[in-house]
């Protein structure tokens, strides 16, 4: 008789092998939670070991081992009736599967969530209900199309709407809504087929619950808890937090007329005020969280940036609950993001862009000009950022932010920028570590975070505009000026995040540098000239007056320095192109850059190699002359001092220049100077260079 060749055994890796038995033991259950724990993490990390080796292929994948049963035993460890520790150690696991499993994993997935639902008992539903929140931010797509899948959303409502309430599976049903609005479809799915009952959770009769419809479906009630006839007060809390999330974000005009669109009768106002009421609820870990997450949203509306802003109380609570939340939690980004909806500005918009929006408002309101919310214009905001500031954030902001995660201290670095608009707080917010704090987000930042380095970089601007470079820096302070250029510099480079050029920041980060060079500090002026001389020279000939302007009288300031006085009076072909350069903007249409460019020559024509490049060209002297008919007297008084440095230089070039300026009409015209001047130093300048004429002229 022929014998039967047996098959081959399947051979396991150490891997695979260790991966049965945590997953065997996770099974059995009874361990403490911490070995619990332990075991979770050891698959955590087979799983992303196995992901990451998935790049060969001919690796295969542990995943074969894990089969739907298993699935089913790890997914069980999201229950919410798990403790938190076990819950958060599984959650991690979770994403570690569903990114080596990939394909296989999400099938997975929709096996074990349909099979439950269809099962049909309340311990199945909390399931469910708990691993399809707890998903939505690992896999939302997948988790998506359970969530959309047709009559599960419309099944809800007779669920949660039946005569006698179970906590839990209320609770893991508003979870799994309120991580599922993070998507906008399944959000707008949550509008249409839930709004309506949510409704009703929330302005709930206070003697008892709603009757159960009559085509209401039986659903097995031998197992949960069943212990009320009515919405508990959590459950009513997580349907008002969806309900902000529902109102706050609007929902874009439908062109079917027949497309129903269910509203809440609850208004985003009502909610807030129901939320704010939570701030003070002695139930700190769920309530105050809920309040928040809410809040967060609810203020996005410009009425409840208004409301919330003028409740002094408020304040005080949302500040408090920032100061004892842990660093790095969702109740840090929460009170964050109320704080930075409360002060934020509109973004600055061109004329075009101002049309643009109108058409746009005019074509989605189906003829209806949509007008921006006055609520928002800036004098509201104004107003709303120094009610925040003088209820005291700016100090826990900085405490704070010593161990902020990159998306927290993005925030901060916004209501900061915010907070400095206001010229009157620039002083009081240095006082209270405003300067230290944002010197430390631009350093913490990752350089991959541009937006939030560049936003600390503007807040850091303003402050420095406004303030006294030596009250800041020197003294009996331990922060160098020098920590304030990188991020200062980085402000040359116009911001384009928005998709168009912002010069705002652009333009007070010059003004801040040229507060800061104002100190004469050598060091300073050489640390500014080697890191940014390139793109100072640029924006010199920006087409924007106000930037040109500013970057001239930065370079005033850095004048006053050797290394600043040699990229004009060494020279070399380079130093007079500058000079020619400078010339051309002292003679500029704008007031402004001619009064910033005879400030800089003013400064640079003690030297000779500058006063032969004046005579060398053209147009110099004459540019020079032509400044002493301005009608501004600080003008007159530039072109005085220009004229008495050249024609005191005790040099060749010295000599030339009293021989031209003679040539030139020069006593003439500083005479009629003297005439129209009033301040006696401009008058004590030309008597001076006239003497030196007249002089000249004698001899």
């Amino acid at each position: 008789m022929a014998s039967v060749a047996a098959a081959p055994a399947v051979q396991y890796t150490a891997a695979e092998n260790d991966t049965q038995l945590i997953i065997a033991r996770l099974m059995e259950g009874g361990q403490e939670d911490e070995e619990t724990c332990q075991d979770l993490d050891r698959l955590t990390k087979y799983l992303s070991e196995d992901k990451a080796s998935q790049s060969n292929k001919d690796y295969q994948s542990l995943t074969r081992v894990v089969d739907i049963e298993c699935v089913d035993t790890l997914l069980g460890y999201l229950d919410m009736r798990q403790p938190d520790t076990v819950r958060g150690h599984a959650t991690l696991t979770m994403s570690a599967y569903f990114q080596a499993a990939g394909e296989q994993g999400a099938e997975n997935l929709k096996t074990f969530f349909f099979g439950r639902v269809n099962r049909g008992t309340y311990d199945d539903y909390i399931v469910a209900f708990c691993v399809a929140g707890a998903a939505f931010p690992v896999v939302p797509d997948v988790t998506a199309e359970l969530f959309l899948k047709e009559g599960f959303l419309s099944s809800l409502g007779p669920l949660i709407r039946r005569k006698w309430k179970s906590r839990k599976v209320e609770t893991a049903c508003l979870e799994m809504l309120n991580a599922a609005c993070m998507n906008s479809v399944c959000r707008d799915a949550v509008q249409k087929y839930c709004v309506e009952w949510l409704d009703e959770i929330v302005d709930q009769d206070p003697e008892g619950s709603l009757k159960p419809k009559a085509t209401e479906p039986q659903f097995d009630q031998q197992e949960g808890s069943i212990s009320m006839r009515r919405h508990s007060q959590q459950v009513q809390k997580l349907a008002a937090v969806i309900l902000a999330k529902l109102q706050a974000i609007a929902i874009p005009p439908s062109n079917d007329p027949n497309q129903r669109v269910t509203t809440a009768t609850i208004s985003i106002e009502d909610l807030s005020t129901m939320f704010t009421g939570m701030l003070v609820d002695d139930d700190r870990d769920k309530s105050h969280g809920q309040a928040v997450e809410g809040l967060a949203y609810a203020s996005l509306r410009p009425q409840v940036k208004e409301t919330l802003s003028r409740d002094s109380k408020f304040l005080q609570n949302i500040i408090k609950e920032l100061e004892n939340a842990p660093p790095r939690s969702p109740l840090t980004y929460g009170a964050l993001s109320i704080l930075a909806n409360l002060t934020r500005y509109r973004p600055i918009l061109s004329d075009e862009e101002q049309k643009m929006n109108q058409l746009k408002a005019y074509a989605n309101a189906a003829g209806k000009l949509a007008a921006p919310n006055p609520l928002d214009d800036d004098s509201h905001v104004e107003e709303r950022c120094k009610r925040v500031f003088e209820a005291g954030v700016v100090p826990v902001l900085v405490t704070h932010s010593k161990n902020g995660s990159p998306a927290s201290l993005l925030l901060v670095a916004n209501i900061m920028n915010s907070l400095a608009s206001d010229k009157a707080s620039r002083g009081k917010l240095a006082q209270q570590g405003a300067i230290r704090l944002l010197l430390g987000i631009w350093a913490t930042l990752p350089k991959t975070q541009e937006v939030g380095r560049y936003v600390a970089a503007h807040a850091l601007a303003r402050i420095l505009i406004s303030t006294n470079p030596s009250m800041v820096f020197g003294g009996n302070s331990n922060i160098s000026q020098h920590m304030a250029i990188p991020p200062l510099v980085t402000l040359m480079t116009p911001d384009e995040s928005s998709g168009r050029k912002n010069l705002l920041p652009t333009f007070e980060g010059l003004m801040a540098l040229t507060n800061l060079a104002s100190m004469n500090n050598m060091d300073t002026h050489k640390a500014l000239i080697q890191s940014s001389w390139d793109k100072i020279e640029d924006l010199m000939l920006a087409n924007n007056p106000l930037i040109c302007k500013a970057t001239v009288e930065l370079v005033c300031n850095l004048v006053q320095s050797p290394e600043g006085i040699a990229l004009y009076a060494d020279g070399s072909p380079q130093a007079k192109n500058r000079l020619h350069i400078m010339l051309a903007l002292a003679d500029a249409e704008d007031e402004g850059i001619r009064s910033a460019a005879g400030g800089a020559l003013a400064s640079l024509s003690n030297f000779d190699g500058v006063i032969d490049g004046i005579l060398s060209r053209e147009k110099g002297l004459r540019t020079i002359i032509g400044m002493c008919d301005e009608e501004n007297e600080d003008l007159r008084h530039r072109a005085a001092v220009i004229l008495y440095n050249m024609l005191a230089a005790d040099s060749d070039a010295g000599k030339r220049a009293r021989k031209r300026v003679q040539e030139s009409s020069g006593v003439q015209v500083l005479m009629a100077c003297a005439k129209t001047s009033r301040r006696p130093e401009v008058i004590e300048v030309i008597v001076s260079a006239l003497k030196i004429l007249l002089e000249n002229k004698e001899t």
